[in-house]
């Protein structure tokens, strides 16, 4: 017994450092590539050539950037609250990391598919934003804390909309259940979820962008006004773990918005049998992927909001939005299982 309880444990323990090497392995791949290929993009948009010394099209030179913060001594402010002004970070960048274990990339390559996935995403949403708030507070600096107050109302405001136009999709497959929904736009005659719910997927990106704090909606961090933000006072590693943070909650936004309303993984009119292993993996990186460089190209198309603006578009037109397309939702649902 002792023998088998050992073995299982085992077992247990190799799949959890493999899966966790895995997830950090991405971590830092995304960042790595999204800040080049944001410099690429900006410079495309704005008439330059963006990175182009180090490597192929500067290639290298994100990886440089990596090696010069590891490099840099992590230096303190005075009259900080030293316990909080540290642990900040990683309260900000764990749940990030742990959101990507939920995320279904496979019917197979998913390390935790729980029967309220769609909720738990939410839910370690919430502790990033913690850490936000706490890096910004304990800063004793004026900036940083006007920043993690916007983020705040900010995420409040915001989490209401993209929490309500998912809620469309669990109604109508009738589980919080990632591989279900996936499940749900594969088949026969596959329809993926955005266009049947072609509002609720426009809201949802929206909103995944005001919570990732990106431009037009980068308020907490608007430079023109608050120096750096919530992370004003921050160097070294502890900037480093705001920034994989940010650029792993786009990734999961994204993943998210993959699984709900692409169809995950999957193919139209290819068998799922094909989709299950790598194939699979990479048909659903290549789609949040798509969805990430949309996010970067409103970052550099797009003015910065005001904050009263920001607000405005949240209360008086997503929210309301999103309650009637749920209704309208729940509505059909209940007609369609009352006719069948």
């Amino acid at each position: 017994m002792m023998e088998w309880l050992s073995g299982m444990l085992g077992a247990w323990l190799a799949t959890f450092v493999v899966g966790i090497a895995g997830l950090m392995a991405l971590v830092t791949l995304n960042s790595m590539f999204m800040v080049w290929a944001e410099r690429k993009i900006s410079g495309w948009i704005q008439g330059r050539h963006g990175p182009t010394e180090r490597g192929p099209q500067g290639i290298f030179q994100t990886a440089l950037d990596v090696v010069k913060l590891l490099g840099k001594e992590q230096i303190i402010p005075d009259r900080v609250d030293k316990p909080t002004y540290l642990i900040a970070p990683v309260v900000a960048f764990i749940p990030a990391l742990t959101m990507l274990s939920i995320l279904p990339f496979t019917k197979e390559w998913i390390l935790t598919d729980a029967n309220a996935g769609l909720l738990l995403i939410f839910a370690f949403g919430g502790v990033s934003l913690m850490g936000i708030f706490m890096g910004g507070w304990a800063s004793n600096n004026k900036y940083a804390l006007l920043g993690a107050m916007r983020a705040v109302s900010q995420n409040i405001a915001y989490e209401l909309p993209l929490l309500l136009s998912t809620m469309s999709i669990a109604i109508m497959v009738g589980s919080l259940k990632f591989g279900v929904i996936v499940e749900a736009q594969s088949g026969e005659l596959p329809i993926w979820f955005v266009v049947l719910q072609p509002l609720a997927f426009v809201i949802y990106m929206i909103s995944a962008t005001a919570e990732t704090n990106r431009a037009p909606f980068d308020i907490p961090e608007a430079e023109s006004e608050l120096v750096a933000g919530f992370h004003t006072e921050y160097g070294a590693m502890g900037f480093a773990l705001f920034f994989l943070a940010e650029y792993t909650y786009m990734f999961v936004v994204c993943g998210v918005a993959t699984a709900l309303f692409l169809g995950g993984g999957t193919l139209p009119f290819v068998p799922d049998e094909l989709t299950n292993g790598v194939l699979g993996a990479l048909v659903f990186c290549v789609k949040a992927y798509a969805l990430m460089f949309g996010m970067v190209m409103a970052r550099w198309t797009f003015p910065r909001l005001r904050f009263d603006q920001l607000m405005n578009l949240a209360w008086k037109w997503l929210i309301p939005l999103s309650m009637l397309n749920l209704l309208v939702t729940a509505l059909v649902v209940k007609l369609l299982a009352g006719g069948s």
